[in-house]
């Protein structure tokens, strides 16, 4: 049986403990977990007690993400970590370039070399803030044909929230198993290591690290108690190790630079855990969306899947937003999304399909492509869309032949040197709003 195939035998059998934010517990042998303590003095079956802390410890109890792990061996039982080549990774500060106020749309990567693994293929687009500090954001595309074999990631500097757009990844961590394909996401937390496996013969898609405040679900003030992203669709792993003796490759991603060390077994090796520092997947099509039933076209932030708040209320480091399928009933109103400036910053995928404001087809957005819409930049729907619309026949229409996402950040995304100058960043972009013509009639 080739990796892929028992690869995607693992995935089928995949089990999970619904709901994001919970307090979760799984052991993968009975009794492994101890009850009525964290710490105990022996912990069952010879394991050694380790708390992962991805908040303060003094961090208020709503905001404190932490697991216990049950493992086999400590995790400070590893060698000295030393430099490695960054390879196509980027970190903020972003200081390459400088800002850009333009525009811009790229093209899907190329096709990797053979042998690329997940981690070789990571490729940063750009972002902003500063790692060191813990703010803003970076925005990671990745390409890979191989599996990480005897090669563990884990990224200090902030949590991933990986967005598959062709392929579908087997995420072994820490804490067990996640299967993510095109139409889902993965989140992994701040320092949980993982190891990617494909489930088939290569894979593409996006990267939001976020170096902020954890992703939670958004407040829903007025829409009430129920509505948009779920808390019990998203999907954590139950408990699952290994206990292998081998050299294994740990990188890990401390600020801004890969560092990595060769420990003498697999640290995948948590056999019991409890808490609320977890992974999880996540169906986009579960996102259950909100939208008008009588007129206009309600501003974005109604399909917001998860945010990072800052200080600021409702201003987040960073949004993940989608444009899941949906109903347009609006009377008397242009339907796709309007013309505006925003003050936030608007870097958009396509995951399937067409986005209903932008053209499709060769050198226009394409599953795979990306928009960069910095603050305060002119867009909304090109010149096709826009003559399209309005002249369109306003019948109750279902948009589901596409299905698109934004990371919306408070700053600007400033592109990396090898983003700014990539055969893939199209030329002309600008042409799509040509042809907007006068219609003033005094």
């Amino acid at each position: 049986m080739s990796g892929i195939e028992q690869a995607r035998k693992t995935a089928e059998g995949l089990a999970y403990s619904p709901g994001f934010g919970n307090e979760h517990s799984s052991e993968a042998v009975p009794g492994a977990l101890p009850h009525g303590r964290n710490s105990p003095q022996r912990a069952p079956l010879g394991l050694y007690a380790e708390q992962l802390s991805g908040s303060a410890f003094t961090e208020p109890r709503s905001h404190n993400h932490r697991s216990w792990l049950y493992r086999i061996r400590p995790s400070a039982a590893h060698p000295p970590f030393a430099r490695i080549d960054n390879g196509s990774v980027r970190t903020a500060p972003f200081a390459e370039t400088v800002p850009d106020p333009n525009r811009l749309r790229w093209n899907p990567l190329p096709e990797p070399a053979p042998g690329t693994d997940w981690l070789a293929g990571l490729w940063t687009l750009g972002g902003n803030g500063d790692a060191a500090q813990r703010t803003g954001m970076a925005v990671h595309l990745y390409h890979a044909n191989a599996a990480m074999t005897d090669r563990v990631f884990s990224d200090a500097d902030g949590e991933l929230l990986i967005v598959p757009e062709r392929g579908g990844l087997l995420l072994r961590t820490e804490l067990g198993l996640l299967a993510a394909r095109p139409g889902e996401v993965a989140l992994i937390p701040r320092g949980v290591r993982f190891r990617v496996e494909l489930l088939d013969d290569s894979a593409r898609g996006y990267v939001c690290e976020n170096y902020g405040q954890p992703f939670q679900l958004p407040d829903l003030g007025p829409i009430g108690a129920n509505g948009l992203a779920n808390a019990r669709d998203f999907l954590a792993p139950v408990a699952a190790y290994e206990d292998e003796d081998r050299p294994v490759e740990v990188v890990n991603k401390f600020c801004g630079n890969l560092w990595a060390a060769t420990y003498d077994h697999s640290p995948l090796d948590v056999v019991a855990w409890h808490g609320n520092h977890v992974p999880y997947v996540y169906d986009l099509h579960r996102f259950n969306v909100i939208g008008t039933i009588s007129y206009d076209h309600p501003d974005p932030s109604i399909f917001t899947v998860l945010t990072s708040p800052t200080d600021t209320p409702g201003l987040a480091g960073v949004d993940f937003v989608v444009f899941a399928p949906r109903w347009l009933v609006g009377e008397d109103t242009f339907r796709p999304p309007y013309f505006h400036r925003n003050v936030m910053s608007e870097y958009m995928g396509l995951i399937e399909g067409a986005y209903d404001a932008k053209t499709a087809g060769k050198g226009g957005f394409v599953p795979g492509g990306g928009s960069l819409h910095n603050m305060m930049s002119a867009h909304g729907p090109d010149r096709e869309t826009f003559d399209k619309a309005s002249a369109a026949e306003l019948k109750p229409q279902k948009i589901d032949d596409g299905l698109a996402f934004m990371f919306e950040t408070r700053w600007p995304v400033t592109a990396t040197e090898q983003a700014a100058t990539s055969e893939t960043l199209q030329k002309g972009y600008d042409n799509v709003w040509e042809g907007l013509q006068r219609h003033f009639r005094p």
